[in-house]
């Protein structure tokens, strides 16, 4: 039985802003552009009080609470932070799984420091997290990823839960559909309009019927409602894709201003792609309009994009490739279908090139 461990700063950019600036403790503050067309980046848990959340429209925001402060992000030093926090964690095991900055996966059935428990493993990291960053963590101890994600959740911020193997089952049929994993609210409405409420709803459907209604996702529905979870901590996991998007404040026609934009956007990815080392061939740009239509336009290379000016002007051609004389909203670009190389840079094939044999003489084939 694995013992893991799912660790979740509590409200990571905000936290790392209100520590490095006193005068936004214990006050409402979002990480973003305050700008019409700004969008929250983090928000503080004074500003959740008031229904401030992340990816929520800035004038949303303000209009939820008028004396919310905006913050520019420093993503360079959430970056930094997150390096001593992930740190701290491999000091204990080498399976750490990061989903982002601020949360990871641990497997620490087997650890470093031989500790039996796993609650006092997340104990121990909270402790140190605090003491090496300032800053706060909430951890879920249990036997797989599923519930351990539920539980760090469950007594934030500074929380944590622990679900032992004998209340897994039990735990899973109190909780609410909305906590699964995998369940967004369009997924939660139609749950409610089949009878499903909580876990032990989810629990009476068979295999069958959740496949119904919910295709490959009803097999995890199944599993979940059990408690049941395989998928292992994989550590070094690999990036996808790498992007960023920028919303304006006007928006832009095509013009020179529209590619100032764009060089502005490729010259973040770019940053992001050399900070991670990751390396990709499929370029994307993605455009919404005025009246919020969204497109996409890619283009896949024969080899990884290993220059900034190569993906510079394929990006370019893939804005003339946008023939809509709408304005533009917002624009973004990212690069994937690749891989996290080393510090070498992609390898080159080697292929082994060997002579081919000498063409017979037509007297020689006569002799054959």
């Amino acid at each position: 039985m694995r013992k893991i461990i799912h660790v979740d700063m509590d409200a990571f950019y905000a936290s790392v802003e209100q520590r490095d600036h006193p005068e936004y403790r214990g006050k409402a503050l979002a990480v973003g552009y305050g700008e019409a067309r700004g969008v929250v980046a983090a928000a503080s848990y004074e500003a959740r009080r008031y229904g401030v959340r992340s990816a929520m429209p800035s004038t949303t925001a303000l209009r939820k609470c008028p004396h919310l402060i905006f913050v520019s992000p420093r993503f360079e030093v959430y970056e930094e932070v997150s390096s001593q926090i992930m740190a701290i964690f491999l000091e204990y095991t080498d399976l750490v799984e990061p989903l982002s900055l601020d949360e990871a996966f641990l497997d620490v059935t087997e650890n470093h420091k031989g500790i039996r428990s796993a609650t006092r493993i997340a104990q121990e990291i909270k402790t140190r997290i605090l003491e090496q960053t300032g800053l706060t963590a909430s951890a879920g101890v249990a036997t797989n990823k599923f519930l351990a994600k539920i539980a760090s959740d469950y007594n934030k911020p500074n929380g944590l839960f622990v679900i032992r193997p004998e209340e897994s089952e039990a735990f899973v049929e109190r909780l609410e559909i909305e906590r699964f994993f995998g369940v967004g609210k369009v997924t939660a409405e139609k749950m409610h309009l089949n009878g499903i409420h909580r876990g032990v709803d989810l629990k009476r459907m068979s295999l069958d019927g959740l496949t119904r209604l919910f295709g490959k996702a009803g097999r995890m529905y199944y599993d979940h409602a059990r408690g049941i979870d395989e998928r292992k901590v994989i550590p070094d996991r690999i990036r996808k894709s790498v992007g960023a998007e920028n919303t304006f404040e006007k928006d832009l026609e095509k013009s020179t201003t529209l590619n100032v934009e764009l060089y502005h956007i490729a010259r973040r990815v770019w940053e992001r792609v050399e900070a991670d080392g990751f390396r990709g061939r499929t370029i994307t740009l993605k455009v919404k309009y005025a009246d919020f239509e969204v497109i996409t336009r890619s283009r896949t290379l024969p080899v990884f994009v290993v220059d900034f000016q190569v993906f510079w002007s394929t990006s370019k051609e893939l804005l003339m490739q946008t023939e809509s004389e709408k304005k533009i909203r917002l624009m973004g670009l990212s690069i994937s279908h690749g891989e996290k190389v080393g510090p070498e840079g992609p390898r080159q094939l080697e292929i082994d090139f060997k002579p081919l044999p000498r063409p017979l003489s037509t007297k020689e084939r006569g002799k054959r």
